[in-house]
């Protein structure tokens, strides 16, 4: 085994590798340290609440241990980021009233609203499947509107913030938010109760 100060410098897949041939938990310990920050910010965007995301990662980093040896993974920050997202959605799912009352204050990963995407749904489980569609749907986007659409609306930046971190004109940024919601809009609509 190699010393300790040699296997922090590993790539994440080296540490992965490592991890699946010595099944030593403490190799794990090194990604959740490099990631814990990752997991934590995917966290509060969903949950909203410093407890239960601190609750969260624990729970990720004990799945961790003992579902790494289950997946083949290429790119283990992307990994990570999903599974923090699913296991967070997952917990939503599992207290629907806190779900519906995130829904209902607009504190959704878009501000559906405003995009008259909701179409009005009665219970819990529509608005929840409504959100699950938006998700898929902004997946679905062109690149350049899926990173100006979830900057302005994930992550609340301004025309003139977003413009800065991708190198787009004000006019690119504003063209790319309207032609991405359009497309969402009618991605929606196409998919919604299928």
């Amino acid at each position: 085994m190699e010393s300790s100060k040699n296997i922090s410098s590993l790539t994440d897949l080296e540490l992965l590798d490592l991890f699946k041939k010595n099944n030593d938990n403490s190799i794990v310990g090194i990604l959740f340290k490099r990631y814990t920050h990752l997991m934590m910010w995917v966290s509060m965007k969903y949950l909203r609440d410093e407890d239960e995301a601190k609750d969260c990662v624990m729970e990720i980093f004990e799945k961790l241990l003992s579902e790494l040896n289950r997946y083949e993974i290429k790119n283990f920050k992307s990994w990570l980021h999903v599974v923090t997202k699913n296991h967070c959605l997952m917990k939503l799912r599992k207290d629907k009233t806190k779900f519906a009352e995130r829904i209902e204050h607009g504190e959704t990963s878009l501000e559906i609203v405003e995009m008259n995407l909701l179409l009005h749904p009665e219970d819990a489980d529509e608005k929840e499947e409504v959100l699950l569609l938006l998700e898929k749907g902004i997946q679905h986007l062109k690149k350049d509107q899926k990173t100006c659409v979830e900057l302005f609306y994930l992550n609340k930046k301004s025309y003139q913030e977003i413009a800065e971190l991708t190198g787009y004109t004000m006019l690119n940024v504003k063209t790319h938010i309207q032609n991405g919601k359009r497309n969402l809009k009618i991605y929606m609509e196409k998919n919604h109760g299928s």
